[in-house]
């Protein structure tokens, strides 16, 4: 009996050893698996991170083309904007300084010359910006003449009026033209240097004539593109001075017909 027992332990012994060294090979097994599966996520999971787009717009995309033109010619289409700018500017300030309220201001002067007061009327005229206003002092200035010398000199200082509304819109038109023919020399020049290349190298090869070429395209664009500027610009200048003429014409014929009625009270 104590045999079978012994029998019986040893064989527990043994199984159980047996057991562990199973248990422990799979966990050894099991160990590199897990890295592998982890190592596996990490390589996905920097796979899927976005990565961030390159910064930058067509603010960027001009710079750069900018850059890579020729620097002279560039630099003179850039001029050429940046003046051209400027006189634009100062004629849309001009222009709008220029804009009064009509209609109240007639409607002020009209009831002061009603009232016999031309002193006041001519006061508010000199007092009131614009080419319309300086329009009604001259011609209250002149209200002891007779009819046909005030309209002369209402008919003159307008046009004298009409020449400050235009003044400084030829050099815009100026630059306009320049700025697309500036870019067509670039064109030309870059041409040349294209040729010039193909016949050190001796080939025709768009390798040779690839840089030439390229100065010349963008030479073009970006004078085309200071011309466009400038014109809508200048456009939106002409479409003021007609709206502020046509009104100094009505204000001038109002005047009229109010010293009309004014002297044959």
């Amino acid at each position: 009996m104590k045999k079978l027992f012994a029998i019986f332990a040893l064989m527990g012994v043994l199984s159980f050893g047996s057991v562990n060294t199973v248990n422990a090979q799979d966990e050894a097994a099991a160990a590199p698996a897990a890295t592998e599966q982890v190592a596996e996520e990490a390589v996905a999971a920097d796979t899927a991170t976005p990565v961030p787009a390159e910064e930058g717009g067509i603010h960027k995309e001009l710079k750069t083309k900018f850059i890579e033109g020729a620097a002279s010619f560039m630099s003179l289409v850039a001029i050429a904007l940046v003046v051209g700018l400027a006189f634009c500017i100062e004629r849309i300030i001009y222009l709008s300084l220029a804009e009064i309220n009509t209609a109240k201001f007639e409607k002020q002067i009209d009831d002061l010359m009603k009232a016999g007061k031309i002193d006041a009327a001519k006061e508010l005229a000199k007092n009131t910006r614009g080419p319309i206003a300086s329009i009604y002092f001259q011609g209250l200035d002149r209200i002891d003449q007779d009819l046909d010398g005030i309209e002369r000199a209402i008919v003159s200082y307008g046009g004298v009026q009409a020449g400050y509304l235009e003044k400084g819109c030829s050099w815009i038109t100026l630059f306009i033209a320049m700025a697309p023919s500036l870019g067509f020399l670039g064109t030309v020049i870059g041409m040349v240097q294209a040729f010039d290349k193909i016949q050190q190298v001796g080939d025709i090869s768009p390798t040779v004539v690839a840089g030439g070429m390229k100065v010349a395209l963008i030479t073009t664009i970006f004078g085309l593109i200071v011309a466009l500027i400038l014109q809508v610009f200048y456009n939106y200048i002409l479409s003021k001075i007609e709206g502020l003429t046509s009104e100094m014409e009505n204000s001038s014929v109002n005047l009229i017909d109010k010293l009309i009625e004014y002297k044959n009270k």
